[in-house]
């Protein structure tokens, strides 16, 4: 399919699996896009790359922030209408899903976002622990995807290094939390800005 036939470039979609935002995210966005027949390039990276740049950490634990944040967390889950029940462990490592994706997207992108909303939801909606490979490896088995190759795939070189340069390129793209989007070359950063890339969709930016 050719841009014109698509309606536009892909919307970029970065997302750390540790983000509940990010979460609230996942289930929003692809509705949006095929509004304006865009596609979205789901692209997973890692949040403590850049709180090491940044000298940050996660919102969860700052002082006031982090109250704040777990309030208005429920408050949009209830506005989008997505249950939310957090994982005991949070936030947690999201290195094996993030190389579950990338290993998938090179293969079949409808498949690896799939699988990505899948450990979304299992995270976020059942509060289960995302953290392992073996948790992965189930969730992705129940979307369909072969558990043997995506087993050897998570500990494949090649893969780690795929993510690893994955997200220093969305640090290199401007990448500052997640949930992060780049529509037609403008960054939006978390779940809020949802309503903002769609008014951006329709009006062709402002």
């Amino acid at each position: 399919m050719t841009d014109s036939e698509t309606g536009g470039d892909p919307i970029l979609f970065y997302f750390d699996f540790s983000s509940p935002f990010a979460y609230l995210a996942a289930n929003k966005i692809n509705d949006v896009a095929k509004l304006y027949n865009r596609e979205v390039d789901w692209r997973p990276t890692l949040l403590g790359a850049v709180f090491k740049l940044n000298g940050n950490k996660p919102l969860m634990d700052q002082p006031l922030k982090g109250e704040y944040a777990r309030r208005d967390l429920a408050r949009c889950a209830r506005l989008m209408g997505l249950p939310m029940e957090m994982p005991e462990s949070f936030p947690f490592l999201s290195v094996a899903a993030a190389r579950a994706v990338w290993w998938l997207k090179g293969k079949d992108e409808a498949l690896a976002q799939k699988v990505a909303l899948a450990l979304f939801n299992a995270a976020f909606q059942e509060a289960k622990a995302i953290n392992s490979a073996e948790a992965v490896l189930e969730i992705a088995a129940d979307c369909g995807v072969d558990a043997d190759e995506l087993k050897a795939a998570l500990n494949d070189p090649e893969v780690k290094e795929k993510l690893k340069m994955e997200v220093d390129a969305s640090i290199a793209a401007g990448v500052c939390g997640a949930p992060f989007f780049i529509v037609d070359g403008e960054p939006f950063w978390g779940a809020d800005r949802i309503d903002h890339i769609e008014h951006w969709l329709s009006t062709g930016g402002w």
